[in-house]
């Protein structure tokens, strides 16, 4: 794991992958600085999501957390020791998403400054502005994934427990999983003024 971060405004790449290592989602983002929860990254407007058989293009700002590990990060201190997760936040989505985490394993800076890769793992907490509220998401294809993929009894505990701890936080906006916490970054990313 690469220790030093890019210059903030540096562009950068979120690479996800499966369990099995098949490549999965690949964000073009840009490194916008760190605070007590771990690295913020922004995938201004217009900026390219690919995967094998798809691709798009972030419809509003974004921001995502890579969170900080180890004693003092603020996940250690608010209970949560193992932050396998990447937490994004969007401005003004169109379908009214603002939280999207995904429950991840090995979520980490590569030896490569400017790459961030982690396994998907299938689970993730949503939050949607107005009634449809917050959830646990793609149970079936964790089902599905477990079985195909075989994942670990121990991983599989870890990571359930930790989808309905951090849908409980979500509900409560608690930070980082509050408005606040992301909206400086969120602010951050347009005074770069990188939308496409």
């Amino acid at each position: 794991m690469h220790t030093s971060r890019p210059t903030p405004g540096t562009p950068m790449v979120f690479q996800w992958r499966k369990w099995d290592g098949s490549p999965h989602w690949r964000h073009e983002c840009v490194y916008l600085g760190s605070d007590s929860w771990g690295d913020w990254v922004g995938q201004p407007t217009g900026w390219a999501s690919v995967r094998p058989g798809r691709s798009g293009v972030a419809k509003s700002p974004n921001v995502t957390l890579v969170p900080a590990r180890g004693e003092g990060a603020g996940f250690a201190q608010a209970g949560i020791n193992s932050p396998d997760f990447a937490l994004t936040v969007n401005r003004d989505e169109p379908d009214g998403m603002r939280i999207y985490i995904d429950l991840g394993w090995d979520v980490s800076w590569s030896e490569n400054p400017e790459l961030v890769t982690g396994i998907d793992m299938d689970l993730d907490v949503v939050r949607v502005e107005g009634e449809a509220g917050t959830w646990v998401d793609d149970r079936d294809e964790w089902a599905e994934h477990a079985a195909l993929f075989g994942y670990p009894e121990n991983v599989m505990r870890q990571l359930e427990g930790l989808a309905l701890d951090l849908e409980k936080r979500v509900r409560a906006q608690s930070a980082p999983f509050d408005n606040a916490s992301a909206d400086i970054w969120l602010d951050r990313l347009a005074e770069l003024g990188l939308d496409k």
